[in-house]
């Protein structure tokens, strides 16, 4: 559901709601004897907050778990192809370096050039594809070989399997990101919350005051925070890509 067909829906209900107290109170006006009902508001009030308390750890959890889902994928991918650099040793003598240097180019690709694409979220484009493809080419075997270099190869191959899953699954992750029906949510319900407050006024106004400077910088920030988690590779809260640089360093 696009934006604007959310703030649609949620504009029209709201009109639909104060249309009905409209005319509840010219059908059924007030009588004289009836007494103000302030808890009526104070009820309103805590319903919008605890609504808006239910979106907010939504928000949390959405945003943190794919944040997570990124982190152990780029886990996955680097200790895989670091398996398969390591495993080069086990190969034909004639093999082992260009294995190698296809694991070493390939996480230099991922760290020098996705990094900063996943982190703009823009598209990695075929070039990581690509170095996969020369890295399982690396790794088949070609001519006579023993039978230990056959189980090295197959292991080889099969850590490759791994680095394409993780591989997939990190762009996956960068390319996921909150929904614009819970971005509507959260920026309204903030809005709410902040203004339900100048409804009920304190004795003493500097306490009003702080009160509400508190709630809005506490909203504020923690908008702010699900924003920065909604980028699982940003450049404040994202995933770091240590473990690339910690077995392929430089």
């Amino acid at each position: 559901m696009a934006l604007l067909e959310t703030l649609t829906v949620i504009f029209a209900v709201a009109l639909l709601a104060a249309l009905a107290v409209y005319l509840k109170t010219k059908l059924f006006p007030r009588r004289p004897d009836d007494l103000p009902r302030e808890d009526v508001a104070e009820y309103i009030s805590m319903m919008v907050s605890v609504f808006y308390a239910l979106v907010l750890g939504l928000c949390l959890v959405s945003v943190w778990d794919n944040r997570a889902t990124a982190d152990d994928r780029v886990q996955a991918e680097a200790s895989a192809l670091h398996q398969t650099y390591l495993l080069a040793d086990a190969l034909p003598a004639e093999q082992r370096r260009p294995l190698r240097e296809a694991a070493r180019t390939y996480a230099g690709h991922v760290v020098d050039v996705e990094w900063a694409r996943m982190a703009e979220r823009e598209p990695l484009g075929a070039e990581g594809w690509a170095l996969l493809d020369r890295l399982r080419a690396a790794g088949e075997l070609r001519g006579k070989a023993t039978t230990s270099q056959q189980i090295a190869a197959q292991e080889v191959l099969a850590q490759i399997g791994y680095v394409d899953d993780a591989r997939r699954g990190r762009e996956a992750a960068a390319d996921e990101r909150l929904s614009v029906v819970l971005w509507a949510g959260l920026v309204i319900g903030g809005v709410l919350t902040v203004a339900f407050m100048f409804l009920f006024g304190l004795n003493r106004s500097s306490t009003h005051v702080i009160l509400v400077m508190g709630l809005s910088g506490f909203i504020a920030f923690t908008v702010l925070l699900i924003h920065q988690l909604d980028t699982p590779f940003g450049t404040e809260l994202g995933v770091s890509s240590d473990p690339f640089t910690r077995y392929f360093s430089p």
